[in-house]
């Protein structure tokens, strides 16, 4: 009995050492796979910065370009609109457009149509006028009482 005992102990020595390795060795692959990601994200940012400074060298270029035949004021607002121009045209290039109907011979007026590469079903064209319901066809405006057509003037039996 007392050496049941003892293997229990044994084993539940085993588990916990088991466990306190496993933790140290995720927690060392972790650390290194943080070291590598924070030397790449302080790269990124180095060249984010260093593309910055080359931006603002290439509009002051710019500026100073058209300094040589313009007047100061007018070469620094032409150089601030081209700026402008350039950063609403790279905005609209980020922003996510609206699927547009693609122009074919089987175009419908009403259809949707989806996006090239989409996955959606098909949409079947609109009718222009409703389904008939079963009723009586409508009346024609010019139809007199007495042509045998139906309605509020016609004549019951």
């Amino acid at each position: 009995m007392q050496r049941l005992e003892h293997l229990e102990h044994l084993d539940k020595h085993l588990v916990d050492e088991l466990a306190q390795v496993a933790r140290e060795t995720v927690r060392d692959e972790l650390r290194e796979q943080t070291r590598k990601q924070r030397r790449k994200a302080a790269l990124y940012a180095a060249s984010g910065a260093v593309a910055l400074y080359a931006g603002a060298a290439v509009a002051l270029a710019v500026g100073l370009a058209l300094a040589l035949v313009l007047p100061d004021w007018a070469a620094a607002l032409i150089t601030a609109v081209l700026l402008g121009a350039l950063a609403h045209a790279l905005r609209g290039a980020a922003r996510p457009s609206a699927p547009r109907p693609a122009p074919g011979p089987a175009a419908v007026p009403g259809q949707r149509h989806a996006a090239p590469g989409a996955t959606a079903a098909p949409v079947p064209p609109m009718p222009s006028f409703p389904p008939a319901t079963g009723a009586a066809p409508p009346r024609r405006p010019d139809a007199g009482a007495g042509d045998g057509g139906e309605g509020p003037g016609a004549p019951r039996a």
